[in-house]
């Protein structure tokens, strides 16, 4: 007699979702799911996890507590599990207007900033010396405020810095990452990975302290 196969249940964790705080995880909210047709809504609707707000802003659902509350639901059921072992889950407040005055401070602050240091790395090297002798050898007299060289090269400095970061204010060239984007990522996948790691590391600290309480 042939035997009925279990129906199988495949799921796609996402890398990382952000969730309005106060909202209970479910399994829509983290994953893409495919089953049959009866099965996917109710799985789609299952609670993984409801965070208190002393869980902190950023909580891990990892691949063994998705099944498990999937198992819960639908035992005779194999799940497949592809893509990422994990998801991080951030829970966001509800997003604030953003503040003029603290924008024009800000924008001021690094203005400023990144002219000194330019300024200081031209002292540095000496670059009003270097300039003065570049207009002497081109013109032949020697100029000790060459002006108009020296506006064509802080002009030259700006559109170099926009070509650098293909970024002026919301227009890009195109469709490349910028160095800053680059770099923004790196860290936002580095500071995943940690934030991960700690999460294991207080998960498997708490087990071991449950073990250590129970009776022998």
């Amino acid at each position: 007699m042939n035997q009925i196969p279990h129906p199988c249940i495949y799921v796609r964790l996402r890398k990382q979702v952000r969730l309005p705080l106060g909202s209970s995880i479910r399994l829509r909210d983290i994953a893409r799911v495919l089953a049959d047709p009866h099965q996917e809504e109710i799985l789609l609707n299952l609670e993984l996890e409801r965070p208190e707000r002393n869980d902190g802003n950023l909580i891990v659902i990892d691949t063994l507590q998705v099944i498990s509350v999937i198992k819960q639901r639908f035992p005779m059921a194999q799940v497949e599990v592809i893509g990422e072992p994990h998801v991080l889950v951030e829970m966001i407040v509800k997003e604030r207007k953003p503040s003029l005055l603290l924008f024009a401070v800000v924008w001021l602050l690094l203005f400023f900033g990144a002219g000194l240091t330019i300024m200081n790395f031209h002292a540095d090297v000496s670059m009003p010396a270097v300039q003065v002798r570049i207009v002497e050898m081109i013109t032949g007299q020697r100029d000790e405020h060459p002006y108009l060289f020296q506006g064509a090269y802080s002009i030259g400095i700006g559109f170099g810095m926009i070509i650098f970061f293909n970024h002026l204010f919301k227009k890009k060239w195109n469709e490349e990452p910028t160095p800053l984007e680059v770099e923004m990522f790196l860290y936002q996948e580095n500071l995943n990975q940690y934030v991960v790691a700690e999460e294991y590391k207080r998960m498997g600290e708490q087990v071991d302290k449950e073990k250590g309480e129970k009776p022998f």
